[in-house]
């Protein structure tokens, strides 16, 4: 039987009010606003909305106390130096008690040293320029008003700091000693860099000397030990200067360490700048040529000049009939298994066959070759021995022609200006007939009848094939030298052309697997010393992860061995701490179970910049410090010095920084919607809404 529900009643529906679902009109209108201020903040949010805020930053005033911690400052002696830094401490605790915010920079260190009595000034080096510029790089837009310079104004490397223009006041102070010492210095030493085996080289030593005027100095020159030459260095002025020249003559192959020392004298100031190491990389690098002509002919004078002006090469002429005397001698020097780098033709292959065994020598060692055509030479051997080109001659007819540079040949620069200057020269005599370009050969010069450039080339290269191969199709190439002499006085362009030919085909590729080598050939005691490896298999494809076993042998014989894996983020590896000396090392790895090597060497120096001059230069300082509206002081004047930094005025600075944020990223936005949203749903179950 069916029978109505209870009617619902609540706290709030009491008594006959009006309601309506439930609610009174009241509580259902309240809530119905809750919901509705809840969903119009959620749409509101997603509209993303920015709030800009604006904050403000007060600066106050920084100052940079730049201490010069090199080894120059120290050598007036550790107590007068203990009793300037203690002064530098009080300074800076005044500093910091007056308000200013104090940072301390030294050569290598640009963080806070608690305790400025304990800076280590061993600085080899000193660079005050790029010490100021750093400070002015790092506090740029910050409020530093003044630094402090704490150096003996000696710098040895950069630029003079009274060159850069810094937006502070420098304060110098003014350490060490200004009175010059009693001393004699080993200023520097020239030497080449590079020497061949057998040539003499100069080593020249150049020397300062104070206070020894009427005395003179003895000059030695050794090697492992060895004692090489001395000489005598005259002081005749009480601040004089000498220079003194050894010539040595290099024997051994490989970096050879010498050394150049003036001898003490008795009083010297300091006997650490009377010494310096040489280092000279003694190479037999010599390119071997072999001039193989078949008579005597001007061009073989002509080619002779061009290949003496180069030091790197070695040149043997041998002519096959008719030799002269010369001739005969540089090729009776030369042994008969001689193995040459490349090989000048001058007629060969000939008509009669008289070099043909000697061709067939050389070919078979893919050595190198720069053929010249002339009229005795077979044309027929010559087209199956050079893949530059073939040609098709006709018997006993020749062609007149000059050169005209191939403006589409970019594998060595020639100057297109410079060769103009070849039209002007007597014509080459060339073979008449039809030319024919192998796959891969390169046109240099084209030839020229007269103002006609023709498509036949004259000077062709093909460096593409296993024997590198330049052919000259003309003979009487030592008039072009005697024309360019008569008309400019020199004779450099025809000779840097056939330099630079030879140059190309005469290079040596590198086919190694492995390629170890300093990123540099000489290296700086107390820098670490760094290896590049790359690894290659068959097909030269770049490999990675395969280990890699390095020993370096030092002068002394002492052998240090490493491990490392190159990969493909890091192929490098690094060594730190290596002692001075010259170095040879040699690298091995095992690709596809074969073993592979590589092998060099460097030069580790031990620069003495430091003792090279240790008497103070306080008139840079007080340059350096008028320049900047700063002031100069010595040592004892730190008192002085806070006055006048903490009188001047210095306002702390306010910084604003406006920011744009997003709304919806505030997080106390989340709870108070969770809030309200959670107080509506309370209030409906409480009043049985739900």
């Amino acid at each position: 039987m069916y029978q109505p529900l209870p009617r619902l009643t609540g706290p709030g529906l009491a008594g006959g009010g009006a309601t309506v679902g439930g609610f009174d009109k009241r509580t259902t209108y309240g809530l119905a606003a809750l919901r509705f201020v809840v969903v119009s903040f959620l749409c509101f949010l997603l509209l993303d909305p920015l709030i800009r805020s604006l904050r403000t930053f007060t600066e106050k005033p920084k100052v940079v106390l730049a201490v010069d911690n090199s080894e120059s400052v120290a050598a007036a002696g550790r107590p007068a130096l203990s009793r300037s830094l203690a002064s530098l401490q009080t300074l800076r605790q005044q500093l910091t008690d007056k308000g200013l915010d104090v940072a301390v920079r030294t050569f290598g260190d640009s963080t806070t040293a608690s305790d400025l009595t304990q800076i280590p000034f061993t600085q080899r080096t000193t660079d005050l320029s790029g010490m100021l510029s750093g400070i002015r790089s790092d506090y740029e837009g910050q409020n530093l008003t003044d630094v402090v310079l704490v150096s003996d104004g000696i710098f040895n490397q950069g630029l003079s700091p009274t060159f850069g223009q810094y937006p502070f006041s420098v304060q110098t102070i003014g350490l060490g000693d200004t009175i010059p010492k009693r001393d004699i210095q080993l200023k520097g030493v020239i030497a080449n860099r590079i020497a061949y085996l057998g040539n003499q080289f100069p080593v020249q030593a150049e020397i300062v000397s104070n206070g020894f005027q009427g005395r003179s100095g003895t000059v030695v020159l050794r090697q492992n030990g060895k004692e090489l030459g001395r000489q005598s260095a005259n002081f005749s002025k009480d601040e004089g200067f000498s220079q003194v020249t050894f010539q040595i003559t290099a024997t051994q192959k490989g970096v050879q360490h010498y050394v150049v020392e003036v001898l003490p004298q008795p009083g010297e100031f300091s006997t650490r700048n009377n010494r310096q190491d040489v280092y000279l990389d003694v190479i037999d690098g010599k390119e071997k040529v072999l001039l193989l002509a078949l008579a005597p002919h001007p061009d073989i004078k002509a080619l002779r000049s061009i290949l003496e002006k180069n030091q790197n090469y070695e040149l043997d002429i041998r002519i096959l009939t008719g030799t002269p005397a010369e001739a005969t001698a540089s090729a009776d020097r030369a042994p008969a298994d001689k193995q040459y780098d490349l090989l000048i033709l001058h007629q060969i292959p000939d008509n009669g066959g008289t070099g043909n065994a000697l061709l067939q020598k050389y070919l078979a060692k893919n050595t190198p070759i720069l053929f010249i055509l002339g009229n005795q030479s077979a044309i027929g051997s010559f087209n199956t021995s050079n893949p530059v080109m073939q040609l098709a001659a006709q018997m006993n007819q020749s062609d007149k022609v000059t050169g005209a540079l191939n403006s589409d040949f970019k594998q060595l620069n020639f100057d297109p200006a410079r060769l103009d200057i070849l039209s002007k020269f007597p014509p080459l005599l060339v073979p008449y007939g039809d030319f024919r370009l192998q796959p891969g050969s390169e046109v240099v010069l084209w030839q020229q009848v007269g103002s006609i450039r023709t498509k036949k080339p004259l000077l062709a290269i093909n460096v593409t094939s296993p024997r590198k191969t330049a052919v000259l199709a003309g003979e009487g190439i030592w008039g072009w030298r005697l024309e360019e002499f008569a008309l400019t006085d020199k004779q450099e362009v025809v000779d840097d052309l056939i330099q630079k030919v030879i140059q190309l085909i005469s290079v040596k590729e590198d086919r190694r697997k492995l390629r170890v080598y300093p990123i540099r050939n000489e290296f700086v005691a107390g820098e670490k010393v760094i290896f590049e490896t790359e690894l290659y298999n068959d097909i030269y494809e770049r490999l990675y992860d395969k280990p890699v076993q390095l020993a370096i042998s030092d002068e002394k014989g002492i052998t240090r061995s490493f491990n490392y894996t190159p990969t493909a983020d890091n192929s490098r590896f690094e060594i730190s701490r290596l002692p001075e000396g010259a170095y040879r090392f040699r690298a091995s790895v095992t690709i596809n179970n074969k073993a592979e090597q590589s092998s060099g060497q460097f030069v580790v120096r031990d620069l003495q910049l430091e003792a090279i001059n240790t008497t103070a230069d306080h008139g840079l300082l007080r340059q350096l410090a008028q320049q900047t509206g700063g002031q100069f002081y010595n040592a004892s004047q730190t008192d002085e010095l806070v006055r006048t930094i903490t009188t001047k005025p210095h306002p702390a600075r306010l910084t604003s920084t406006e920011e744009m944020n997003e709304l919806i990223n505030w997080r106390w936005l989340f709870f108070v919607v969770l809030l309200l949203v959670s107080v509506e749903w309370g209030l409906r179950k409480f009043y049985g809404g739900y």
